[in-house]
């Protein structure tokens, strides 16, 4: 193979590593960059999200566009990918050319980017390498979406394994929280694969997990914002006992239990999802829905 050859990726493009020299794309740990190298995994990503050929994609955080060659290679039909650093636009341009209209980039900071302008109002998956510092808060928005079901179909969804160990832990985990109850009650969610840090440049600290999120068409009736009001009294305090724990949401919480069917001295990771659906409604019926004191499931670290 001659040096031009060799030169070339899979693809026609150029390798990543000579992208990131070109465009001077050190990763930056303020933006919670940590780059996907490895072209294997990023195909074995982009698998993941199921039949591509009609599908639109949208991806945040494409940084120099391993993720995106693979999912385009591999016949996404529309990629919509949305990057803060505005290093990394002329690298992604690059690849739009490579792929005429089928690629729009979107120089933007995707915690304020609302997609739906960009997008068909079906057929959308979520698929990206997510920057850690804002992975939790963009699946939280994406999990909030009002009314349900959302725009999207599904979301493949790269986190630190803590994270992704949150999203999908069951009643009784020391892993078990607010994110859980509100993942799972709106979505079905799988770890898919998880993947050592050296399939990033930097390597992070972390290892990293692959999930990913359904959205159920028709989750248990409950008012979203009521059902985080009480995961957030109970797992604030989830040590003590519902009677206890509860008390802050400012009602007659032995009413509140015996309404809901639970025990009140059962613990806040016993209870399942159904258990706070359950409160959350009862909840809805008890005077206590004036007040909206829900703050957003617990933040992940920065990536590294």
């Amino acid at each position: 193979m001659n040096a031009a050859a060799a030169a070339i990726g899979p693809d026609g493009l150029p390798p990543l590593r000579e992208v990131i020299r070109r465009h001077g794309l050190a990763a930056k740990k303020s933006l919670g960059q940590n780059f996907l190298f490895d072209l294997n995994l990023a195909a074995r990503i982009a698998h993941a999200a199921g039949p591509l050929g009609d599908a639109t994609i949208f991806e945040v955080g494409p940084g120099p566009g391993a993720l995106t060659r693979a999912l385009l290679r591999l016949g996404a039909a529309r990629v919509v990918a949305v990057e803060r650093d505005g290093r990394a636009i002329a690298a992604l341009d690059e690849i739009a050319a490579h792929y005429p209209g089928r690629l729009d980039v979107v120089a933007a900071d995707a915690l304020a980017f609302d997609p739906r302008a960009h997008l068909p109002p079906k057929g959308v998956s979520i698929v990206a390498n997510l920057p850690y510092n804002i992975a939790t808060a963009l699946l939280v928005s994406w999990l909030s979406i009002e009314p349900w079901p959302p725009w999207y179909d599904r979301a493949i969804l790269m986190f630190q394994r803590e994270v992704a160990e949150r999203i999908v832990a069951e009643p009784g985990s020391k892993s078990y929280g607010r994110l859980s109850v509100l993942a799972q009650w709106r979505c079905e969610t799988r770890i898919l694969f998880e993947v050592n840090a050296s399939a990033f440049v930097p390597p992070p600290k972390v290892t990293s997990a692959l999930v990913r999120l359904a959205p159920r068409p028709a989750p248990a009736p409950c008012e979203r914002r009521l059902l985080e009001r009480v995961t957030q009294a109970a797992f604030g305090q989830r040590r003590k006992m519902l009677r206890q724990s509860l008390r802050s949401l400012g009602v007659d919480v032995t009413g509140l239990l015996a309404a809901a069917g639970a025990d009140a001295t059962a613990r806040a990771e016993n209870i399942s999802v159904a258990g706070f659906v359950a409160l959350a409604r009862a909840l809805a019926t008890s005077g206590g829905s004036g007040h909206d004191g829900s703050a957003e499931p617990e933040q992940n670290g920065a990536r590294g």
